[in-house]
């Protein structure tokens, strides 16, 4: 069943239900961690029907155990940044080129193919201590841009400031792609800098680094240092697979393979209706050998067809990496 499922994500022609639901009764029977969960909180021989009858695996089982469907050894693992102190999730990888191809294809969703970029990333903190996602994904990018002017450059302000000028002066594009500290820093660094031909796009991200501040603020100081109209956001994570992407005000458009439906905070198992703003569940139906179903300690307000918005983090979870808090309820 597994080959067959990724051979429909590949070639398409599936619908986003069916294919849900087939996953949720390939992974309830399979994975022995969500078999588990749903056993014990009483959910395993609910019926399934529709997408809002899936029960949601909450995010934090993947610090304390391992989430894998099926038998399988890990090729690689995927580690939560977090801050000092904290337990990172682990998300364990059968496949690199799954998970490669499916953040090119999500990328190519919303922006066109990485050979049509040059792209400079700017990812302190994450590059040096490895198992990273966001590296992984950006390095893939990087090398599928085909630029010589494409790169990681850390804390390299100068060499960046340079390639930028020269990318400037040719007929691709140019994505400047960070981490927020990372590039308030650069910001700071150069307050004047004009980048007005460039996609700047934030990751979330201060790892403890700066004080947490609102999107719209991060936005705001980022305009005015690179005289751009908007900032581009990614919305992703170690536990999942596929991004959404925002081209500016922070609203975001999920991958084709990613659905966002919203809980009640004080009832797991109920979805809030339309316009109300409730905890993110995601559905990343390129998880097949994981979970594809994550109840996140996000919190979120859906928009027509499918986009949303984040509005912070819940109280009671732990400060992760992608963290920036509540801006509006």
């Amino acid at each position: 069943m597994r080959k067959r499922i990724i051979q429909d994500l590949r070639k398409g022609g599936w619908t986003f239900e069916e294919l849900a639901l087939e996953i949720y009764g390939y992974q309830s029977k399979n994975n022995q961690v969500y078999r588990e969960f749903l056993d014990l909180s009483g959910q395993l021989h609910k019926q399934v029907q529709k997408i809002e009858d899936i029960p949601f695996l909450p995010i934090t089982f993947f610090k304390s155990h391992a989430v894998k469907t099926g038998n399988w050894t890990e090729t690689q693992k995927f580690m939560s940044s977090g801050t000092t102190g904290s337990i990172p999730s682990i998300h364990y990888v059968r496949d690199m080129d799954l998970y490669l191809g499916q953040a090119r294809q999500s990328f190519e969703q919303a922006y066109g193919a990485p050979d049509g970029f040059h792209i400079m990333a700017l990812l302190p903190g994450y590059l040096e201590r490895g198992h990273s996602s966001l590296v992984a994904m950006a390095q893939d990018f990087i090398l599928h841009s085909q630029s010589s002017l494409s790169g990681f450059y850390l804390n390299d302000y100068q060499r960046l400031v340079q390639v930028l000028a020269e990318a400037k002066e040719t007929n691709r594009k140019t994505l400047l792609l960070g981490v927020s500290f990372g590039l308030l820093d650069f910001a700071e660094a150069y307050p004047n800098l004009d980048l007005s031909h460039c996609i700047i796009m934030e990751t979330g991200g201060m790892k403890g680094r700066r004080k947490e501040i609102i999107r719209l603020e991060l936005h705001d100081i980022l305009k005015k240092a690179f005289r751009v109209k908007s900032i581009h956001s990614e919305y992703g994570m170690t536990e999942l697979f596929s991004q959404a992407y925002s081209q500016g005000q922070g609203i975001y458009t999920p991958a084709k393979t990613m659905r966002i439906l919203l809980r009640e905070i004080n009832d797991p198992f109920a979805l809030v209706p339309f316009g109300k703003t409730g905890l993110i569940n995601i559905i990343d139906l390129a998880n097949i050998d994981t979970c594809s179903f994550i109840a996140t300690d996000d919190i979120g307000r859906l928009h027509s067809g499918g986009q949303f918005e984040v509005l912070g983090r819940y109280d009671a979870s732990d400060i992760r990496g992608c963290n920036l808090m509540v801006s509006d309820l």
